[in-house]
């Protein structure tokens, strides 16, 4: 193993100065931004209104919006010699999984800190986590505090045994991180100019700093997952670092409305909005995340946030092997 004195990633994540380093590149940019004329009208906006940015078409191991934080969190880790990685996620995590992919694109090891026990069968996330290579640590009943103090620990187990280990944040979420979503909204500015609305799962906050950096808070609407708490104040940290402008987090748009029992459990409007992106335009969606922002998109036309005529992107941030292993899918499809 390569000798190192990397530290964990927070240490080399959570500055607004420009790293002293270049992304890595991981992923088929720029992604497609395609129409979605029968889902528009299916949510009573006009036909030429709707847009899916197709994130999930990012490559690597199914795809998915962290691979535009990775190689930032990546570059970070490498530029500091580590020769392990170190992550954190719910047992269907994508960005576990994108963190084993990527760790094993570039030749590191991978060690993800998961909340929950061992489950019986292996599927969706987990499956490929094991095919990647990745070494599964599961930390029982965690929140996101107790699963970074496992991360942590873990990783000082690893330096002890010679490694030189970085520690990724949960969801790949730090100033440095949301650096990719900062380029993904300029992405969408460039393919789409007059864009009113970005409606984008909001998790860990880096996906929404990052394109409230660059589209602006009135711009962006975030529907909350219920990933971590205090979200919002996470969002305007990592915007506030990346942006010339000023902003509180009463500035950004949040809807909370679609997080049900809770982020792990699959609400009925969440099952009607894959049910319609499917059936309207063949699009399959997760129904952690981007099930939940279309069900957040559907609730904003019929309450008159976004109304017909006002050009809308729905950000699709991938994570369709997580449907596949979540425990309610097969109840209500199958």
């Amino acid at each position: 193993m390569r000798s190192s004195t990397a530290e964990p990633a927070p240490d080399h994540g959570d500055h607004a100065a420009d790293p002293p380093f270049a992304p890595l590149r991981l992923g088929s940019w720029p992604t497609p931004l395609e129409p979605a004329p029968r889902l528009a009208e299916a949510l009573g906006l006009r036909g030429d209104d709707l847009w899916i940015k197709r994130d999930d078409l990012t490559g690597l191991a199914g795809g998915g919006n962290k691979i535009r934080k990775l190689e930032w969190t990546m570059a970070g880790a490498l530029a500091e010699h580590a020769d392990t990685l170190v992550t954190t996620g719910a047992a269907q995590s994508n960005h576990a999984r994108l963190t084993a992919a990527a760790g094993a694109r570039l030749g590191l090891d991978v060690v993800l800190v998961l909340a929950g026990e061992a489950p019986a069968a292996t599927s969706g996330n987990l499956l490929l986590d094991r095919l990647l290579g990745a070494r599964l640590v599961w930390a029982g009943n965690a929140d996101a505090e107790s699963l970074d103090a496992r991360a942590r620990e873990t990783a000082a187990e690893l330096r002890r045994a010679g490694a030189s280990p970085a520690v990724i944040p949960f969801g790949g979420s730090s100033v440095l991180g949301a650096r990719g979503y900062l380029e993904a909204g300029r992405e969408i500015l460039r393919q789409c100019p007059g864009v009113q609305h970005i409606v984008v799962a909001l998790g860990s906050g880096g996906t929404m700093g990052g394109l409230v950096a660059a589209a602006g808070a009135r711009r962006v609407l975030g529907v909350d997952t219920g990933a971590r708490p205090g979200v919002r104040t996470v969002v305007r940290t990592y915007a506030a670092a990346l942006s010339q402008d000023p902003l509180v987090a009463e500035d950004l748009r949040v809807r909370a409305d679609q997080v049900g029992a809770g982020y792990a459990a699959l609400t009925s409007e969440t099952a009607e909005a894959l049910s319609l992106a499917a059936r309207c335009e063949g699009v399959v969606l997760d129904p952690v995340y981007t099930g939940r922002a279309l069900a957040g998109l559907r609730a904003a036309v019929r309450d008159g946030d976004i109304r017909p005529g006002e050009t809308t992107v729905l950000v699709h941030t991938g994570g369709l092997p997580g449907l596949f292993g979540h425990p309610e899918v097969p109840a209500v499809f199958g």
